[in-house]
C-alpha cells in the first residue's frame, strides 16, 4: 500500500512541476508554487526541473519495489 501512495505522490509531483516549468518557459514572471524563491528565472526553472526529476525517480522506484513484492504484473 505504501508503494502505491508513493507512486501516486511521485506522479502528482511530476505533473505539477512539469506544468509549472512549461508555464515558466512561456511567461517568465509566472513562478507558480516557487514564487517565494529568490533567484530569478534560471534558478526557478532549474528547481522545477529538479523536482520533476525527483517525481520521475520516486514513481519509478516505487513501481519497481511494488513489482518486486508481486503487486504489479
Amino acid at each position: 500500500m505504501k508503494y502505491d501512495i508513493l507512486q501516486i505522490a511521485g506522479a502528482v509531483m511530476m505533473v505539477l512541476f512539469a506544468q509549472g516549468a512549461i508555464r515558466l518557459l512561456f511567461d517568465h514572471s509566472d513562478t507558480g508554487f516557487l514564487g517565494r524563491l529568490d533567484g530569478g528565472f534560471a534558478l526557478t526553472l532549474a528547481v522545477h526541473l529538479a523536482l520533476v526529476a525527483v517525481g520521475v525517480l520516486l514513481t519509478g522506484w516505487s513501481h519497481t519495489r511494488a513489482k518486486a513484492l508481486g503487486r504489479r504484473g
